[in-house]
């Protein structure tokens, strides 16, 4: 097998020993839980977190009220779509009652001028 770039055995598990002992020491000069620092670090993602939902709730309800609006927007819509076509249909009734009762006078009229005519 050949030398992994030209180091002997002794030379690599020397390098990997060294490259362990750093490891390890660089995670005992990692910050302890309780240190002031990381509580501070806490405590200020805390409060980003608790600002995000509320900014979230906000956003919601935002959105929750412009919904609400369009909905009765396109109620109101309806509604007075609605009443024209009631007020149409109203119309065309009065037309054709107004129609049937000259219909019907005329009607009465010939048929009074018959009467006359035979008296």
């Amino acid at each position: 097998m050949r030398d992994f770039k030209g180091q002997s055995l002794t030379d690599r598990l020397k390098n990997s020993n060294t490259a362990k002992q750093a490891l390890i020491q660089k995670m005992r000069e990692a910050p302890k839980p309780d240190d002031p620092e990381v509580m501070a670090q806490r405590a200020a993602k805390a409060a980003q977190v608790a600002a995000n939902k509320v900014e979230r709730g906000r956003r919601q309800a935002e959105k929750a009220a412009a919904a609400r609006a369009e909905a009765e927007a396109e109620a109101a819509a309806q509604a007075a779509k609605l009443a024209e076509s009631e007020r149409k249909k109203r119309e065309e009734t009065d037309k054709i009652v107004a129609l049937l009762a000259d219909q019907k006078a005329a009607r009465d009229a010939r048929y009074a001028a018959r009467k006359k005519g035979k008296a």
